[in-house]
């Protein structure tokens, strides 16, 4: 034992801690199923994380610019509803709350919802993103993309990129949305070797720049639509003018996290916080005035945990989440995506 210069005993270092999961792409959480239905033509597409048993459910909106329908009962502690029976997150802007009907319709069918008494009531937080720049604006999510990610609806191994309602994202428009670049559906899955998993689904629409974790970008802001040089969205904004206008309005980064640990809404809504560290880590300039970012978090209460721990891995998650559905994204021949930026073009960059 080692002691020290006042002849007392010093107590040896704990060992060191191992380092955190490694990232993955299957979703391997009882209970959960995610599917997509994607309109590559239109350039719109509906997701579905379906958990029709009813998970414990809880949600922070955070952002300036969101369109959500039955949240209520997840932001607030107070709120006699504490579960979601699915989740829905689709594009076509406003038009895209109704893709939850299909969802809402087909859990009713199968006896899934809140028990009235008199008939089961689904419970389906739905929040849409804006991606009508690029399609005709006439063209809106159907019916049948919200059937086709109910048809899809597994677990397993997750599609990501330009999927579901990451098809017809965009990130990077500080200089207007001609020049952005591809924005995604991402997700990612941690799990603690005997111990919980957590994983995260996440619609990247931001009107920020991606970073890596390493801090050099991604993707984001071009200097002009007909170039490939990113002009650093950060250093756009810190240089506005007071009277600058912008059509910046619509961008948002919806994720949504699950996990099998035990919370209830008060820590379910803590996870929420926590997990929006993902978005400072990877997006910037993250919850912008333009944007309208939220979080939500469903538990299957099977494993008891530290809601620290459940925290720090929701935002490890959630940022991996969002560089993969950015860095898997095809821009179609419309918008550049990160891949098309090819390697050493990332002028790297960290800060302004």
């Amino acid at each position: 034992m080692r002691t020290s210069h006042y002849n007392l005993p010093m107590p040896s270092p704990p060992p060191a801690p191992p380092p955190l999961p490694q990232p993955s792409r299957v979703l391997d959480l009882p209970g959960f199923k995610i599917g997509h239905g994607s309109d590559r033509q239109a350039l719109t597409g509906t997701t579905v994380i379906l958990c029709p048993e009813g998970m414990t459910a809880a949600a922070e909106v955070r952002g300036s610019a969101t369109g959500t329908r039955q949240f209520d009962s997840l932001v607030s502690v107070q709120h006699l509803g504490s579960k979601a029976h699915a989740v829905v997150l689709s594009g076509g802007s406003g038009f895209g709350l109704s893709a939850a009907d299909p969802i809402v319709d087909w859990l009713a069918r199968q006896g899934f919802g809140f028990q009235t008494g008199v008939a089961p009531v689904p419970l389906v937080p739905t929040a849409i993103l804006f991606d009508l720049f690029r399609s005709d604006p006439l063209t809106r999510p159907t019916r049948a993309l919200s059937e086709e990610a109910l048809a899809n609806a597994a677990a397993g191994p997750v599609a990501v990129g330009s999927v579901g309602a990451g098809v017809g994202a965009t990130v990077g428009k500080a200089l207007g949305p001609e020049c952005g670049m591809k924005g995604g559906f991402g997700f990612a899955s941690l799990t603690v070797p005997d111990g919980p998993t957590v994983a995260a689904a996440v619609a990247v629409n931001a009107f920020g720049d991606v970073r890596r974790l390493d801090g050099t970008l991604l993707a984001g802001c071009r200097t002009a639509p007909d170039s490939l040089a990113l002009a650093h969205a950060e250093r756009v904004i810190a240089n506005l003018p007071p009277e600058a206008t912008s059509p910046w309005e619509g961008n948002t980064t919806l994720a949504v996290v699950m996990t099998d640990a035990i919370l209830s809404k008060p820590t379910g809504l803590k996870v929420c916080a926590m997990a929006f560290g993902g978005f400072y880590r990877t997006l910037s300039p993250a919850l912008s005035l333009f944007d309208g970012d939220l979080v939500i978090v469903l538990s299957s209460n099977q494993r008891r945990a530290h809601v620290n721990q459940i925290g720090i891995l929701a935002e490890r998650a959630v940022a991996e989440a969002i560089l993969t559905g950015v860095a898997e994204a095809d821009g179609f021949g419309v918008l550049p995506a990160a891949r098309d930026l090819g390697k050493g073009r990332d002028s790297g960059g960290r800060g302004l």
